[in-house]
């Protein structure tokens, strides 16, 4: 298919400053000739690559301009999947070198690459996208590639909870309790994340936001901060565990970290527990307890020498609200739970629908 795109491509002529009506029609006598049997559909997505080739786009690129699409991912170097909505489906095939191609160009002006000596890569594109790529000898059945896209600006706190658990979310912000946002991968956490600094948060108030990679673009006075992983030419790597000790330098209201997972816990932990309420965090964790052993365990792995009984009870002190999303029915992301730490277990306040319990430690 490669080789047959790349013979009607060179038999279209393409001149500078040619008109686009003429290009397409250059390019539908072109598959006439090369593709004589080919159905009418056919036909169309085969004009539709040679003009995405001539005009430095690709299959990818043709999917992410679907408003419709959540995620585009290529699987073992050929087959195309989209997310829509939560629901993963076929997307058609890509040629290794429409892959290459699209990395290469959606790298080159980020300064990374992708190669051999560095076969991962999880990297901001300009328009917001998270890029995170894989090729041999990392991905052995061939290229993985997943692009996801954050629309962060069409969602509203209402769109993943009905009006009373809304309320209560509320409630936790006005009272400025530290929450931790839990879920499992693409559950809506950094989105609902996004959701609450943009539309629950009081005006003026400073927030610092701290990530890996940074996805959330919200409006306010928020001042964003983001890691740097070091680059193959030895410049060093920037963790988020510094980046949160500079905000807490920062003047920060608020702090709010896109994904706790590795020794930033105890800052974190310390932080909320010590005058930085209001803050929040995301963690991937199957449930509220579940978020709280996760927790636990790292901040163990961070500081070995801790007790695990005054780890568990510091964690209890510090976080006043677990909000654990998931996939409700036509994989719609919702709020499935709001539960609060009481020193000894995790007690729901709410299920998906309603509320069933008051917060005893609202502050």
């Amino acid at each position: 298919m490669t080789t047959m795109l790349d013979a009607i491509v060179a038999a279209i002529d393409h001149q500078p400053g040619m008109s686009t009506t003429e290009l397409h029609a250059r390019a539908e006598r072109s598959v006439a000739r090369h593709l004589p049997l080919a159905s009418a559909e056919d036909r169309r997505s085969a004009v539709d690559a040679a003009l995405d080739r001539l005009n430095g786009r690709g299959p990818i690129d043709r999917l992410l301009a679907d408003p419709d699409v959540d995620e585009v991912i290529v699987h073992a170097g050929g087959e195309l999947w989209v997310d829509r909505a939560g629901c993963l489906s076929p997307a058609g095939s890509i040629s290794t070198s429409d892959t290459s191609r699209f990395l290469e160009r959606a790298l080159a002006p980020l300064g990374r690459r992708l190669d051999r000596t560095t076969p991962i890569v999880d990297a901001r594109l300009d328009d917001g996208t998270r890029l995170c790529a894989a090729i041999a000898p990392v991905a052995v059945a061939g290229t993985e590639v997943s692009l996801r896209r954050h629309r962060v600006g069409t969602l509203h706190v209402h769109d993943f909870a009905p009006e009373p658990v809304c309320e209560m979310v509320a409630t936790l912000l006005e009272r400025r309790s530290n929450i931790v946002v839990t879920g499992a991968t693409s559950s809506g956490k950094t989105s609902l994340l996004a959701c609450l600094i943009t539309d629950r948060l009081r005006a003026g108030e400073r927030i610092v936001l701290l990530e890996d990679t940074a996805e959330i673009s919200a409006h306010g006075h928020l001042v964003r901060l983001e890691a740097r992983p070091r680059s193959p030419e030895g410049t060093a790597a920037i963790s988020l565990d510094e980046l949160l000790v500079t905000a807490l330098r920062l003047r920060p209201d608020r702090l709010v970290v896109g994904e706790i997972r590795g020794d930033e816990v105890i800052t974190l932990v310390q932080a909320m527990n010590t005058g930085h309420d209001g803050s929040m965090a995301t963690c991937h964790a199957n449930g509220p307890a579940d978020a709280i052993h996760r927790l636990s365990q790292l901040v163990l792995r961070a500081a070995p020498g801790w007790p695990m009984p005054a780890i568990v009870d510091q964690l209890h002190r510090s976080i006043d609200a677990i909000v654990h999303l998931g996939r409700g029915t036509h994989g719609r992301r919702q709020i499935l739970s709001i539960s609060e730490p009481d020193g000894v277990d995790v007690r729901p306040l709410t299920d998906h629908e309603r509320v069933i319990a008051s917060p005893q430690r609202l502050r």
